[in-house]
């Protein structure tokens, strides 16, 4: 079998199929609409096999079908029946890997009467369509991170998976991990105090710059065979570009397809702290800033990033990031009568044994000390099975709740709520201002809401 979907473990597995992230389910002709079932209707009973379709099988798509497989096999759970991808190569692997049908349409499993559920891999500009047809279709929905490309999109999605009571799991999977929902009782307990800031970060480092994963030169749309890909499908509504083997097997570091840092891995920051917060909130005001500093090699998206992002609540959150620099900073809550320290080598994604709770000794009240002591605290933290890696606890989640039909630990609404700072994020660095967000009409605006033109 071929070395890019080989039997790997996860990491190891992720690295040698990066550069297949720009690889996506798409595409070719109209296709003859099946019967399919209806928005809300019957769903898998406890003793059958949720069948799913993997629209996108690139490096994390493949990754993606790994794991669900394999839950398959341990569990009986869910079996892979489809996969579905513009590269007639990515099509034929996987339908030899996983034993099941393959298509270069993705339309051609959404038509199919037997599926239960998609998982969707492609790049961020096909998140949010074919999500939307998937559940119009009566599937339910495990959407990889970012949710969307853009706000307007995560407020279609938020409608359709109320109308049509699906199941919508956001792909973000350090978010099934323990830290953040012991974190969350900390807070709701008032164990910090009233909550100030939140910090954050992701970081890496490399000689050939994040993004620049291998091109295969045989590969595209002139190509014969297994080394055909549908580009105009590939560009959906993006802008009509001639065929770009950068822009296809580079996808993230244009703004057309990506968000670049802030949708590829602030979202893995973002969507946890919106879990920890006590209650659920949209960013009042965003600014960002940054620059490409050291990788100019033709990319939109900067090497350096960082956002600002306040809350109505009163309190501020701080995400960093650098491309060309691997050092974090911890990942932390901080309130006025103590800090939360979720992560403290700052890695978002990581595993930990326990959270911290270091109270503020100076401005703690007697009830406070009588109640929690001023000395700091660590709470321990339930380790995810097989290599640390909560991706299994994530993909069973959204099985489980297929069957279900409870909201699952990434539901909509909280995936909405990162994906609204994080594109905010994007739009102020683009446009070199700052940005509010008037929420009860899902609108960025230049401006407090409600505030007389300028």
């Amino acid at each position: 079998m071929s070395d890019i979907i080989g039997s790997l473990n996860r990491r190891d597995f992720m690295k040698s199929v990066a550069g297949a992230g720009a690889t996506l389910g798409l595409a070719g002709k109209a296709l003859a609409a099946q019967p399919a079932k209806a928005a809300g209707g019957p769903v898998p009973g406890a003793n059958d096999r949720i069948n799913v379709g993997l629209i996108g099988i690139g490096g994390r798509g493949s990754s993606l079908a790994h794991e669900f497989s394999g839950i398959g096999k341990k569990t009986g759970k869910c079996q892979i029946v489809a996969v579905c991808d513009v590269w007639q190569k990515r099509v034929t692997q996987g339908k030899q890997l996983f034993t099941c049908d393959g298509y270069l349409d993705y339309r051609e499993v959404l038509n199919r009467s037997d599926v239960d559920a998609v998982v969707i891999a492609t790049p961020d500009h096909w998140h949010a369509r074919i999500a939307l047809e998937a559940m119009n279709r009566g599937k339910d929905v495990y959407l990889e991170k970012p949710m969307t490309h853009t706000i307007e999109e995560a407020k279609q999605l938020v409608d359709k998976v109320r109308a049509a009571k699906r199941v919508l799991q956001v792909g973000s999977q350090t978010t099934s991990a323990d830290q953040w929902h012991k974190a969350r009782k900390v807070i709701a307990d008032g164990r910090i105090g009233q909550m100030i800031m939140s910090q954050g970060s992701y970081h890496r480092n490399s000689k050939e710059g994040e993004w620049n994963w291998p091109i295969d030169e045989q590969a595209g749309p002139e190509g014969k065979g297994d080394n055909y890909i549908d580009w105009k499908m590939w560009l959906g509504s993006a802008p009509q570009r001639p065929w770009d083997s950068d822009r296809y097997f580079r996808f993230r570091k244009y703004w057309d397809y990506s968000g670049g840092t802030a949708t590829d891995l602030f979202y893995h920051v973002a969507a946890p702290l919106n879990i920890c917060w006590s209650e659920p909130q949209f960013p009042y005001k965003v600014m960002a800033g940054g620059g490409n500093y050291v990788f100019k090699d033709g990319r939109d998206v900067p090497d350096t990033f960082h956002l600002i992002g306040e809350y109505a609540q009163g309190h501020s959150v701080v995400l960093t990031s650098s491309m060309a620099n691997s050092q974090h900073i911890p990942g932390l809550i901080r309130g006025h009568e103590g800090t939360l320290i979720m992560v403290e080598h700052g890695e978002f994604e990581g595993t930990t044994p326990y959270i911290m709770v270091r109270p503020e000794k100076e401005v703690v009240s007697d009830d406070y000390k009588a109640k929690w002591g001023v000395e700091e605290t660590k709470i321990p933290v339930v380790q995810p099975e097989g290599d640390g890696d909560p991706t299994y606890i994530h993909i069973t989640n959204f099985l489980d709740c297929v069957r279900s039909r409870q909201k699952p630990t990434l539901d909509v609404e909280t995936g909405a709520r990162a994906q609204v700072l994080i594109s905010m994020s994007v739009q102020s660095y683009r446009e070199g201002r700052v940005l509010y967000f008037d929420a009860e009409n899902w609108k960025v605006v230049p401006q407090p809401p409600g505030a007389p033109p300028a």
